[in-house]
């Protein structure tokens, strides 16, 4: 199907039993969903999670319309106390019910945001479903995909400029990162700043991990913003050589070259393909390393970033990327009183020591939500 594959035993040409990307809707839809009841369990089991792991804030990269009712009351409830910015899925239905609706900003006492079209572009790196300029090194018979149409996507950001929507984008090939570029710089042009809602739109791309050369600079002239995860370059790097070649690494979690041109990186975590555990996203940013130490041929230890670098990637840059710098990023008067306290200075102590650098206390809006007692 469009946006997926169906891989096939290579000899006998049947099923394999893998899917890539949109080809799982074939099953997913036969698979009973969990109830309401089972979905507000795992949110909010989740949301503590964060907590207890110093996180003040989950910027959430997608949710359908069931998800966002059950956020809503779990908010209305009074369950939640981590601050919450959602995306809502686009193109379809939800997306175009959201751009006649608008935006919610600052809800439930500076709790919960929701201004932003997340859409999916291509598949992952490591499932070859990332769409490449050129053929997988390993697998030449393939490029990757697009899971989205262009055609599709056109009219949705043109509308989301005019309705002051934000737009965040996972695109990790290099091609899908180029053509999505080439989408935002074609809605720019088209929807004037004199004709949007907001004038500085900030739209994201989320991933943005294999970029070829000549893209890098167009990030900060567009002045969209990269959101990275560090995580996946030290996941990512016991197969990306394989899957890219020793050339395309130059271009690969590229944030040095990013943030010289004149950019800032949201930093994340992409929970739950990854761990979502801070201190291992700082730790891949300022190391470049596996949790273990390793680096692979090629990695390019002059992307890794500085410790200041990487502290903002978490802090002041995610804030900006939010529409939040001036209430969130930094500790200073007027801003909201939130706060991560560790058991250890993750500016001076040595890289490995930062992954044995638990939580101590998440405090959000001046109040505890968590506190390790046994630390004392």
């Amino acid at each position: 199907p469009f946006g997926g594959e169906i891989l096939k035993d290579k000899a006998t040409g049947e099923p394999n039993g893998m899917l890539l990307d949109n080809a799982q809707d074939l099953v997913a839809k036969h698979i009973p969903k969990p109830t309401e009841a089972e979905r507000q369990q795992a949110f909010l089991l989740g949301i503590q999670r964060e907590i207890g792991l110093g996180w003040c804030e989950i910027q959430n990269a997608g949710s359908y319309a069931g998800d966002i009712k059950i956020i809503r009351r779990c908010f209305d409830e009074a369950k939640v106390k981590l601050r919450f910015i959602n995306a809502v899925f686009g193109p379809g239905e939800d997306a175009e019910r959201f751009l006649r609706e608008g935006p919610t900003t600052n809800a439930y006492d500076h709790r919960f945001t929701q201004r932003t079209i997340k859409v999916i572009f291509d598949g992952a790196l490591g499932s070859r479903g990332a769409a490449l300029l050129k053929p997988y090194n390993d697998a030449p018979e393939t490029s990757g995909f697009l899971t989205e149409r262009e055609s599709d996507l056109k009219p949705m950001f043109e509308e989301a400029l005019r309705r002051g929507i934000q737009v965040e984008t996972h695109a990790i090939g290099d091609r899908a990162n180029r053509l999505i570029l080439n989408l935002y710089e074609q809605a720019f042009n088209a929807v004037l700043p004199e004709q949007r809602k907001i004038r500085e739109p900030r739209w994201r791309i989320e991933h943005a991990q294999i970029l070829d050369p000549a893209d890098v600079l167009r990030f900060a002239k567009l002045a969209v913003i990269p959101s990275m995860q560090p995580s996946h370059a030290i996941s990512d790097l016991f197969f990306a050589p394989s899957r890219l070649g020793m050339e395309r690494l130059a271009g690969a979690y590229a944030w040095q070259s990013l943030i010289k041109s004149g950019c800032i990186i949201a930093g994340g975590s992409d929970a739950p393909v990854e761990r979502g555990e801070p201190m291992i996203e700082f730790y891949a940013a300022v190391a470049r390393k596996s949790v273990k130490g390793f680096s692979a041929e090629g990695w390019h230890s002059e992307q890794a970033v500085s410790r200041e670098q990487a502290l903002k990637m978490f802090t002041l840059w995610p804030a900006y990327a939010a529409f939040e710098e001036n209430d969130k990023g930094s500790i200073e008067p007027g801003k909201l009183a939130d706060f991560t306290v560790l058991s250890n200075d993750i500016m001076k102590i040595p890289e490995p020591e930062i992954l044995k650098t638990p939580c101590v206390m998440t405090i959000i809006g001046g109040e505890i939500e968590f506190e390790d007692r046994g630390f004392y």
